[in-house]
């Protein structure tokens, strides 16, 4: 169920809530990661399962910190203090779990780009306390595809993972190993995303021309890492599954299957074939500006951001010969989680030493995992 606070709806799982409120002996450690975006900020409080983890508390606000960016590098003021209000938001969230075992909290392509981020990341601090790392395009990547782990299949030993972000879109490629690892093969980075498209073609409806730019630019981006890694052919075979996840991605699998209104359970995990996909795309473009902002699973919001995503996931499905595409209504926050949560069982004594004292979030230490490799997951941690 929902919650206000300050205006804003957080997820609360009352259920759950109880795994962290019982005493010291019998609670269950709680950790907390924020994907700060170019479009979103979104937090996930989360406690382990012997499988995965149970979600206890979360939230997500569009809040377009990479407004303008396009035009000078900067974070506008507007933006900093929409995304500075969400923050806020956060903070008290994770506070309400104080003491947390562990967090992580990322910011990625705005941060990246914006020549203020410093001064916005130390006003972030000030304001909220939170400590706030900026992490790289690979970073970002692996991530993503650790998130995502839940849902590979494991008869298909490789995996193409692509996240449509608001500022630049990352594309992994994995490979689960006979042991049941999975690491990276290797990525490559669009440096543009559904904010930095929609803002270049500020246009209500985006003309074919602007819409057929973005396929042929995305597909001379990704010849080189096709050439590299033989992706193509891989996928021809049937040997490499696709999994995409951002928004678009989700609001592609709500479209396909007629959702009255978004429902996470629903699109989590499905797969589209090529056919639907295109027929998902044809409705959002038939829609127009003012049918997608009164779409319930687009909504005002994310009405020009969804058709900038479309033309990327339209450049995907061209250039590479891809059958279906399995949605992920997960990514950046759950690859966190599931980082540092295997990571404690690796090293359980070493990490309870390191925070069983802190009892406020503000002071936890952000985590800086340098490994590419990691554990394999199930599909049942929601």
């Amino acid at each position: 169920m929902g919650v206000m606070k300050n205006n804003f709806l957080v997820n609360v799982d009352k259920s759950r809530t109880g795994l962290a409120r019982v005493n010291d002996e019998q609670a269950r450690p709680v950790y907390a990661a924020i994907d700060l975006g170019t479009t979103s900020c979104r937090l996930v409080i989360a406690s382990p399962t012997p499988t995965s983890f149970q979600v206890i508390e979360t939230f997500s606000k569009v809040t377009r910190l990479g407004e303008g960016i396009i035009n000078n590098n900067e974070l506008s003021r507007q933006a900093i203090r929409r995304t500075l209000t969400a923050l806020k938001i956060c903070a008290g969230v994770i506070n309400e779990y104080a003491p947390i075992h562990q967090m992580r909290l990322v910011a990625t392509a705005a941060c990246r780009r914006a020549k203020n981020c410093g001064d916005f990341l130390t006003l972030v601090k000030k304001e909220t306390g939170l400590n706030i790392e900026i992490i790289s395009s690979k970073e970002e990547a692996r991530l993503a595809v650790v998130g995502c782990i839940p849902l590979l299949n494991r008869c298909i030993k490789r995996t193409l993972v692509f996240d449509i972000g608001g500022g630049s879109t990352e594309i992994s490629l994995a490979r689960i190993t006979n042991s049941g690892k999975t690491f990276i093969e290797g990525f490559v980075s669009l440096p543009y995303g559904v904010v930095t498209i929609s803002e270049a073609f500020p246009a209500k409806d985006m003309t074919d021309l602007a819409y057929n730019s973005i396929i042929e630019r995305t597909h001379k981006i990704l010849k080189e890492f096709d050439d590299k890694y033989h992706i193509f052919e891989a996928i021809k075979n049937q040997e490499i599954q696709v999994i995409g996840t951002s928004g678009t991605v989700t609001v592609l699998g709500a479209v396909h299957l007629n959702l009255t209104r978004y429902n996470r359970s629903a699109v989590d995990g499905i797969s589209i074939s090529k056919r639907d996909i295109d027929r998902a795309i044809n409705k959002i473009k038939i829609l127009g500006d003012d049918g997608r902002k009164k779409h319930p699973c687009i909504g005002a919001q994310k009405a020009d951001l969804t058709l900038s995503g479309c033309a990327i996931i339209e450049a995907l499905c061209s250039f590479w010969p891809i059958s279906e595409i399995t949605v992920a209504d997960r990514g950046i926050r759950e690859g966190i989680l599931l980082d540092l949560m295997h990571r404690n069982q690796k090293y359980p004594n070493k990490v309870q030493k390191k925070y069983h004292n802190r009892n406020s979030a503000k002071f936890n230490k952000n985590f800086h995992p340098n490994s590419h490799h990691f554990q394999k997951g199930n599909r049942n941690d929601k």
